[in-house]
């Protein structure tokens, strides 16, 4: 009964020594860079996604829509809100097409496999295999873009090609900046192969 009875002690006090040292190898690493970023998540999340633009010449009351015109279409298979953020966003981690109309009502498109548009900046930025085919025939191809809404301006630092069916041009470049006519453009730097088409 003894020996039972020092054996029931040993047991007891190696679990409770094993139990104090698991209680006191605290975790003190600390944490930084990417590690130390809390995950967030988005308040809501819409699939089949679209969000049309307009603008109108005077203010509208609810129910009046005949002065309004439709100036762009978003559309994206999963939207996510991070409205919840104190900077607001909201990202499309499968791609966007943007629908964009002129005063003509003459549309070019934007598309992209990733965007991200911040809310409080106004700010679009589209990323991955990014195309603008304009109404006109004009197409840019670039790895990412940003757009900003406000000023209606377009850049990129990023590698770009940019082909232009009027004057049979194709130019290869990294940087531009333009606005959302391509009425304006400005590469930063040009290089590789440019083809001009000949007259006959």
């Amino acid at each position: 009964m003894k020996q039972t009875s020092e054996n029931i002690f040993k047991c007891f006090a190696t679990v409770f020594t094993v139990a104090i040292l698991f209680m006191s190898c605290g975790d003190q690493y600390e944490r930084v860079g990417e590690e130390a970023v809390k995950p967030i998540f988005p308040q809501g999340v819409a699939q089949n996604f679209t969000l049309t633009y307009t603008e109108s010449k005077e203010e509208l009351s609810s129910q009046d829509s005949s002065q309004s015109r439709v100036i762009a279409v978003l559309k994206s298979p999963i939207s996510e809100d991070f409205d919840n953020q104190s900077f607001k966003f909201r990202t499309f981690p499968e791609g966007l097409t943007v629908d964009f109309f002129d005063e003509k009502n003459q549309k070019s498109v934007i598309s992209a496999d990733y965007g991200i548009v911040y809310s409080q900046t106004n700010l679009i930025d589209l990323r991955g295999n990014v195309v603008i085919e304009t109404h006109d025939g004009k197409k840019l191809e670039t790895p990412q873009l940003f757009f900003d809404r406000k000023n209606n301006w377009i850049f990129t630092e990023e590698t770009f090609t940019y082909t232009n069916p009027e004057d049979g041009t194709v130019m290869d470049g990294e940087g531009m900046d333009f606005n959302k006519d391509f009425s304006f453009f400005k590469a930063h730097k040009t290089y590789g192969l440019m083809t001009i088409k000949e007259e006959e």
